[in-house]
Parts: C-alpha cells; sequence; structure tokens
C-alpha cells in the first residue's frame, strides 16, 4: 500500500495537478509494478480542498470533510490517467458512490483486482467525515491484506522534530508505533497508528520526491524509518 498525499500531484505552490509530475509517478508505480508487486494507493486531496482547513475558518466540518474526499477522488482520476498512458492496468474504488467515474469500494472487488495485477486506487476516503487519508490506507491496507505501507512524503523518515525547523533533528531508523504516539510524532495520525499498531501492519516513511526511491525502497534499501510493533528504537548517526 502506498499513501500519497495530494502535493506529490501538484504544482508549484502545492496546488492543483501537475500532468508532468503526476505522470513520473505513475513511471516510478510502473517500476515497482514490473517487480511482480501487488500495487494499491491512497491519495489524499490536500492540493485540491483541505477539510480541516476549510472547518478552522468556520465551515461545517463534515461538510468541509466531505469537500476533501471528493478532491482524492480527483486526484485518484488524474493519477488513473497517468498509470494506463504507462501501459498499467488501473481501478479507482471509491468510497463515495460515483458511477459515472469509478467502481464502489467493494472489499472481495478490490482483492479480486489486485489478483488479477492491476493498479487499484481507493479514493473517497473511508466515506465518512472526520476520518483522515491516512486512516483511510491504513484500513484498506489491513483489509486487502497488504503487507506494508509505504507512506510516501517530502522528508526522509520521522525525525526527533520537524527538521525544516530544527537543524539539530535526528532521523529514526526504527520506531515503534508506541512511542510515535507517545511522541507525537505527527507521522500518521493516532487513529492510523492505533489500527496499523492492533493489526500488525508495518510503516515506512519515505521521500516520494527523490526520485528511484520508490524502487529502491521495495528492492531492500535502506532508506526512510520504519514503524512498527518491535520496540527497538534506532536513531541515525
Amino acid at each position: 500500500m502506498i499513501k500519497l498525499s495530494g502535493e506529490a500531484l501538484a504544482g508549484e505552490g502545492e496546488l492543483g495537478i501537475d500532468t508532468n509530475k503526476t505522470f513520473s509517478l505513475a513511471g516510478e508505480i510502473k517500476e515497482i509494478h514490473a517487480l511482480g508487486i501487488q500495487v494499491a494507493l491512497v491519495v489524499g486531496g490536500g492540493n485540491i480542498v483541505r477539510g480541516n482547513t476549510l472547518a478552522k475558518s468556520g465551515m461545517d466540518r463534515a461538510t468541509a470533510d466531505y469537500m476533501g474526499m471528493l478532491g482524492t477522488i480527483m486526484n485518484a482520476l488524474a493519477l488513473q490517467d497517468a498509470c494506463e498512458k504507462q501501459g498499467l492496468f488501473t481501478r479507482v474504488l471509491s468510497a463515495i458512490e460515483m458511477k459515472s467515474v469509478a467502481e464502489p469500494y467493494i472489499r472481495r472487488r478490490a482483492v479480486r483486482h489486485l489478483e488479477k495485477e492491476r493498479v487499484i486506487i481507493f479514493a473517497g476516503g473511508t466515506g465518512n467525515p472526520y476520518f483522515t487519508t491516512d486512516t483511510t490506507a491504513s484500513l484498506r491496507a489491513v483489509e486487502v491484506g497488504c503487507e506494508v505501507i509505504l507512506k510516501a512524503t517530502k522528508v526522509n523518515g520521522v525525525y526527533t522534530a520537524d527538521p525544516k525547523k530544527d537543524p539539530a533533528a535526528i532521523r529514526y531508523k526504527k520506531i515503534s508505533f508506541m512511542e510515535s504516539i507517545k511522541e507525537r510524532l505527527k507521522v500518521m495520525d493516532s487513529t492510523a497508528l492505533s489500527l496499523c499498531m492492533d493489526n500488525n501492519m508495518p510503516i515506512i516513511v519515505f521521500d516520494i520526491f527523490n526520485k528511484g526511491n520508490l524502487r529502491d525502497l521495495v528492492c531492500g534499501a535502506d532508506i526512510g524509518t520504519l514503524i512498527s510493533n518491535s520496540e527497538e528504537l534506532v536513531k541515525d548517526v
């Protein structure tokens, strides 16, 4: 399971959809799919609309979250188009029923698509407000039997503090779910982390903006930060 933020598809200013960036990302997905890996994706919608930002400005939270879910569907369709232009067979499965553009999410159908070596893109969040796309990725990964969640970000792992604000921040190579929640590291929301912890679903946080990282990671390179149920805590030196 690859969890992508909306900004992975965005243009300048982290808004909108940059077709070149999206096509390049699809090319990286094609590379790992060619290795025989079943690929599922969840994409956020922050490059189009952020529900929590609208809620903070006074909009009803549920309404704002539904608008955010619609943004994820737009991103999923853009990513599907880019993947198909790369020769991949894809399916968009939406938690919000939208028959004209996507299939409704049905767990057995999703599993069958994976068995047929199709790339599946989960859109529409969980279909419920108050849940993030991080939680969606955790839920869908558990439901369809993924081995790991690859959390694609713009930093190369989980740090003790925000590396952009604190130059002394140290990257973790390995950290437990409990420690991540306890230290409020904000790599994923607590609901998503708890779901992964309860179902023993490891997460690897890595930098998707460094071209080639995705392929190297699935080939076993020591990239990013592993979050798991192991109590082993390893910091970079």
